[in-house]
């Protein structure tokens, strides 16, 4: 599937002690970029929940820090799923500086589809699935 490019600003928020991004921040990046993705492919994760029954979640992430972001830098978040299971996806994310293109940060992160009352995990909709199967 295609790489989707998502713009984050750091503000000071992000920031630690030290004037760089604190590393958890760059997850809540990675989420938000993942996030992005499934609006622009139309799907919004309150709708899925209510007409679908499910939720995504996080099951496992593997992250590699390589350089640190700075208060007000322009970032660009990238999300691709490299592979797709039944009820999973395998996402490479990374955290991109964008004024001169360098790699702050990748990673992978494994979702799980799961029902939403249950908490178990459940089949990827159709509606969805048909969007992301031709790219995978």
């Amino acid at each position: 599937m295609k790489e989707f490019l998502w713009p984050v600003r750091v503000y000071y928020e992000d920031t630690d002690s030290g004037g760089v991004v604190y590393y958890a921040n760059y997850l809540k990046y990675m989420e938000r970029g993942r996030t992005e993705w499934l609006r622009n492919l139309g799907f919004e994760q309150d709708e899925l929940r209510a007409k679908e029954g499910v939720l995504f979640a996080v099951r496992k992430v593997e992250v590699d820090f390589k350089s640190p972001a700075r208060f007000n830098d322009k970032l660009h978040v990238s999300a691709r799923i490299v592979s797709r299971g039944k009820a999973s996806l395998i996402f490479q994310q990374e955290i991109i500086l964008d004024a001169d293109g360098s790699v702050l940060c990748s990673g992978i992160v494994k979702i799980a589809c799961i029902a939403a009352e249950s908490f178990r995990s459940t089949p990827i909709p159709n509606a969805l699935l048909s969007v992301i199967t031709d790219g995978v």
